[in-house]
């Protein structure tokens, strides 16, 4: 994974962690590196958490526990290049995240691609909480009705049961924050590709810290010792 690379694994691992789990910006942690006697560029560091994001995502998805059947479904504004663009989430009732998708439109299009994603990797849910949205309400039925037509039992399925509700939502409203409150430093992100790709890891840190990936031999780690699993 680091083979080939200018500076030890060390190095690159704490400055991909220090930046998407701590409000640090890229210029922070170039300075704390020359207080350690690294020169390392803001833009490298960059570099860094754009290339090896995705495969640590990917290897934290490989142990993620599953989530419970009772889904919470909403959406939040983030900026890029000026324009307000839109990430999708999904809690459990027990908050662990469900899926997440960063789309440049808020559409039923970019609801169903949402949805499509959520029920492919973590199967039916029983309910779903919305708030007033009518676009995901729409979303929900047509993929519930795709989704039961491509399934294999012979047995009927029942609907996806919907329940919009303002107040209900509201916790999935406070887990929007805990993102948002590491984007918020970043100042606005530069390109449509990048903001996909560091929003999906600070979602997979806020994972972290809800305990959602299992790891043997030791049941509660701390963000540095998955990161280090993950690395290995």
């Amino acid at each position: 994974m680091f083979r080939g690379r200018h500076f030890d694994r060390s190095v690159i691992l704490l400055c991909v962690r220090w930046y998407l789990a701590y409000n640090l910006s890229l210029r922070d942690l170039e300075e704390m590196m020359a207080e350690r006697g690294l020169s390392v560029d803001h833009s490298t560091v960059h570099r860094w958490v754009v290339h090896f994001s995705p495969q640590l995502l990917e290897r934290f998805n490989r142990r993620k526990r599953p989530v419970t059947g009772k889904w919470h479904i909403d959406e939040t504004y983030i900026k890029v290049r000026g324009r307000w663009m839109y990430l999708y989430r999904a809690i459990d009732s027990v908050g662990d995240t469900v899926e997440f998708f960063f789309s440049e439109h808020r559409d039923l299009s970019a609801a169903k691609r949402f949805l499509r994603k959520a029920l492919q990797r973590h199967g039916r849910p029983d309910r779903i909480v919305i708030d007033g949205s009518q676009t995901n309400r729409e979303a929900i039925i047509a993929c519930d009705g795709e989704s039961r037509l491509r399934h294999r039992s012979r047995r009927l399925l029942k609907p996806i049961r919907i329940r919009q509700s303002q107040y209900l939502n509201n916790r999935i409203e406070q887990d929007h924050r805990r993102v948002k409150s590491r984007i918020q430093p970043m100042l606005g992100f530069k390109s449509i590709a990048s903001a996909a790709t560091i929003l999906s890891v600070i979602e997979m840190v806020h994972m972290m810290r809800k305990r959602q990936a299992r790891f043997a031999y030791n049941p509660c780690p701390s963000i540095a010792e998955q990161f280090e699993i993950l690395a290995a």
